[in-house]
């Protein structure tokens, strides 16, 4: 009896534990795609296109495989209504060249979907328990929403964003300025920067990214991993031909010395929005009721 415990005891001694089998990773990144009815089949599949090119970009897997650990986590999901949010790849560990064009591969072989309503509170609830669940250690918690507009189903986006920034996920944006007609004829919204740096973002060295139309999301959704990925206001020695960075307010945001683990993440936060939070479900009220006589549910 003695011989079979002092096995089982051998045995069990040689597992890993669940601890050592969690990999350091320089970064989290959840990505959080909008894929709402005012974007439009060619437009879904611009932003697609903008993420498969990043992945595959010599300097972004440069940036990916230059860090401390030499390795990220990635998962990307795409999002709607305020319960539709649909993960295309889990997390997935990205630690050499050919890992990183797996992942691009399988996001460019995965299907375009479009949905109907706008929920950025949406994607900020559904990534919360997502970053909870990643299989790995990560030194940064990045939740990356990029959309063409605001909130307008579902909670308040700076709810949900309280509720992000207390379990120490940096929210970053990448608002799209869509000057194409909206197929149901809701207005363009020329505010949508400054909503998303006001309403949307939040954490330590947060900033945002604006698209300039869906022919830009390229160019933006490179320059917003490079930011993101190698972590550059912390590594000015790491040179990888970004080029000038923004000025004003992300810069000085985002140039803050690195918060130590216990810091208040939710302190990290522009001043309120002159027009409101509540901004995006007050002019979808508003179109509605002007234009059918009726507001949606």
């Amino acid at each position: 009896m003695r011989a079979l415990v002092w096995l089982f005891t051998v045995i069990l001694l040689a597992l890993p534990s669940a601890a050592q089998d969690k990999k350091d990773v320089d970064l989290a990144l959840a990505l959080g795609i909008d894929i709402s009815g005012s974007i439009d089949p060619e437009e879904a599949k611009l932003q697609r296109e903008g993420y498969v090119l990043a992945f595959r970009d010599p300097v972004i897997v440069k940036a990916i495989l230059g860090g401390p650990n030499g390795r990220i986590t990635v998962a990307y999901f795409e999002w709607s209504d305020s319960w539709m949010q649909k993960l295309l790849i889990d997390w997935t560990l990205l630690d050499s060249e050919a890992a990183i064009e797996a992942f691009a591969r399988r996001l460019d072989d995965a299907p375009i979907s479009i949905a109907r309503r706008t929920s950025i509170s949406g994607a900020i609830r559904y990534a919360i328990p997502l970053f909870g669940r990643s299989p790995y250690e990560a030194q940064r918690k990045v939740l990356d929403i990029s959309g063409d507009g605001s909130n307008n189903d579902g909670g308040l986006v700076t709810e949900m964003r309280y509720e992000a920034l207390k379990e120490k996920i940096v929210i970053n944006g990448l608002p799209i300025m869509n000057d194409r007609p909206n197929p149901f004829g809701f207005p363009n919204e020329a505010d949508l920067d400054r909503y998303y740096l006001h309403c949307v973002t939040g954490g330590p060295r947060s900033f945002v990214e604006v698209a300039r139309n869906f022919e830009d999301f390229p160019r933006a959704v490179r320059k917003k991993l490079l930011q993101e990925v190698a972590d550059l206001r912390t590594r000015p020695d790491f040179d990888i031909g970004l080029g000038p960075l923004p000025d004003g307010t992300q810069l000085a945001q985002a140039g803050r010395p690195r918060p130590q683990a216990e810091e208040d993440y939710t302190k990290f936060v522009r001043p309120e929005y002159e027009l409101g939070c509540d901004v995006g479900e007050r002019r979808s009220r508003e179109f509605w009721q002007r234009r059918f006589g009726v507001t949606p549910d």
